[in-house]
């Protein structure tokens, strides 16, 4: 375990763990921390915790000291200075005639860095841009460039809710949301109503999803079967999510009604109330078992009986059989094969063609007979090229 401290450096940021060393701080204090791009000032969010070093980033940088009031209103100064290269870079944007919506100004607290943080369609060729904001400003110049979504979160807004932005206010990383997330809480899918004022879907639909998840899991699906504790069977035409209420639709000699029921009223997919005074059976489904085609396979019970052959019959072809090997006939036929010479390429060939020729034609010779091929053919040759 490794004791840590959080200190966020922006509003809405992530907060970065530092070695607390023997000081103790609290929440909302601020500390000046070294860090990879130089010295900076940020905000206590988490107090002296410790975790596992798995979650620590070695090594791990410490706390150089408490914030004091020059250091705050140095703060304050980069703050204004950063307003005015704020309008003097967008001044070079538009001199360049670059497509590119700068969205914010950075100082670093030493005020060796200044970073301008922008959006594009595409990929933006600054480089006459940082020489001439280098010669205006005497310092590093970085050019960054970002999403739609933390556009959002850095110049924040109001959502559709008249609340500030989630994103703004405390998310720190932004959570992957999908359409399905809409579909899962019944939704508008008209992109108007579930996207941000960035134009993706809304990051609060991330916050419920869990818990909308849960809820239709005990719900019935649309058009289900399902039956009432007095047994009646109805088809399910609207759920709703929240009060967990479900409308069926029953008809009887051409008379159609629609019950409003809660869930534990009815049964559906094997879950539902228990067997009541009602009448109520359980389920709407059925409850035998369905024939699976698979189970043939796997269950040896309804495999057909081998039928077995009289044992008459297998010493008689067991017989038969020895006889043909004895013979040499159980794969070359009645003509058989010379065992008298060698086989091989030099030893001559071990096939008696005659013979063979002689059942075919019932005895008959065929002197005048073609040339039969030979079973090896000749090899194709190939002009060589060049």
């Amino acid at each position: 375990m490794t004791k840590v401290i959080g200190v966020r450096f922006r509003n809405a940021g992530r907060s970065y763990y530092f070695d607390p060393g023997e000081e103790e701080y609290f929440v909302g204090e601020k500390v000046i921390v070294d860090t990879a791009v130089g010295t900076e000032i940020g905000s206590v969010t988490i107090p002296v915790i410790e975790v596992s070093d798995e979650k620590v980033k070695q090594p791990l940088k410490g706390i150089e000291r408490r914030a004091s009031e020059e250091d705050v209103n140095r703060l304050n100064e980069n703050i204004e200075k950063e307003k005015d290269a704020f309008k003097i870079c967008k001044e070079k944007i538009a001199k360049h005639e670059l497509d590119m919506k700068l969205v914010q100004a950075e100082y670093s607290f030493d005020r060796n860095k200044l970073l301008f943080y922008f959006t594009a369609d595409g990929r933006v060729d600054f480089r006459e841009l940082v020489k001439d904001l280098a010669g205006v400003f005497r310092t590093r110049i970085e050019l960054r460039q970002i999403g739609v979504r933390d556009e959002a979160k850095m110049i924040g807004g109001l959502g559709i809710c008249g609340r500030p932005l989630c994103c703004k206010s405390y998310l720190s990383d932004f959570a992957p949301v999908s359409i399905k997330m809409a579909k899962e809480q019944s939704l508008s899918l008209n992109p108007t109503k579930i996207s941000g004022v960035c134009g993706r879907l809304m990051c609060c639909l991330k916050n419920e999803e869990d818990t909308y998840e849960y809820l239709n899991k005990q719900l019935p699906r649309k058009n289900e079967r399902v039956t009432t504790m007095a047994g009646d069977s109805g088809q399910v035409i609207e759920t709703n999510v929240l009060k967990q209420t479900v409308r069926v639709l029953f008809e009887e000699n051409d008379e159609k009604e629609i019950r409003e029921y809660h869930v534990d009223e009815l049964g559906f997919r094997g879950n539902g109330p228990r067997a009541s005074e009602d009448g109520y059976d359980g389920p709407a489904v059925t409850t035998e078992k369905t024939e699976d085609p698979a189970d043939f396979f796997f269950n040896l019970d309804t495999l057909p009986e081998k039928r077995e052959r009289p044992e008459e019959t297998q010493e008689h072809h067991r017989d038969q059989n020895r006889d043909r090997r004895r013979q040499g006939k159980r794969h070359h036929g009645k003509g058989g094969f010379d065992k008298s010479e060698k086989s091989g390429r030099d030893g001559g060939k071990s096939w008696d063609r005659s013979h063979k020729d002689q059942n075919r034609d019932g005895g008959k010779s065929q002197e005048g007979s073609k040339k039969q091929r030979p079973y090896f053919g000749k090899r194709r040759r190939t002009q060589k090229k060049g």
